[in-house]
């Protein structure tokens, strides 16, 4: 018994025991994969699909994670600057070896469906964990809730401004009212807003604010 499967842009005739090297798969070496995208299956009988055989998979062991053989390629601009460039592939690859095909109640094996690694489905699958523990993560405490003066009533002060001086270990207008010369030329350097902190009037308004 034979089928021909497609995965990864390509066709292949397979029957039980062959071992293929095939675009690369989201899965690791031990498991058990299926391909569910068959064209044909023969033997007794032959079946064509329109375009796939309803049913019908191809069940394969992946072996291991491997890469192809390594591609040149030689570009050279005659004109102008006259330059030249080589560049080297190495295709990556997944080595299976088919087990079993199926002809009729592939849908209900229970055995994980082979999918590209670069496609959709694939990066989806892989980029769940990480949204699921983005959306658990706790978010940042904000200025008020951390006991700091909401740094943002200084005149230019916005977000991002309020975010460096917090960072800087400046959480209320007290510290600032209390800046000498050496404080603000201090901060006018980590702040890289050199005569802004004097021109904006900080140290005025962080006494008024401070009271």
């Amino acid at each position: 018994m034979f089928a021909v499967l497609k995965t990864g842009g390509k066709q292949y005739k397979v029957q039980a025991g062959d071992v293929l090297r095939v675009e690369k798969l989201a899965a690791d070496a031990g498991e058990k994969i299926q391909f569910n995208d068959v064209l044909m299956v023969g033997g007794e009988s032959t079946v064509v699909g329109a375009p796939f055989v309803d049913g019908a998979a191809v069940q394969a062991d992946v072996i291991d994670q491997i890469k192809g053989e390594k591609v040149i390629k030689f570009v050279k601009r005659r004109r102008k600057h006259s330059s030249k460039r080589t560049v080297g592939h190495r295709q990556k690859l997944t080595l299976v070896r088919v087990t079993d095909i199926l002809a009729s109640g592939a849908d209900k094996s229970g055995v994980k469906a082979a999918i590209g690694a670069g496609s959709v489905a694939a990066v989806a699958v892989a980029a769940a964990p990480k949204a699921a523990a983005k959306k658990a993560a706790p978010k940042k405490a904000a200025a008020a809730d951390t006991g700091a003066d909401d740094l943002k009533k200084l005149s230019g002060v916005g977000p991002a401004l309020e975010k460096k001086l917090l960072e800087a270990g400046v959480t209320s207008f007290a510290q600032i009212a209390a800046w000498g010369e050496a404080d603000i030329a201090e901060f006018d350097e980590k702040l890289s807003f050199k005569g802004r902190i004097e021109r904006e009037g900080w140290v005025a308004q962080a006494k008024d604010l401070a009271k």
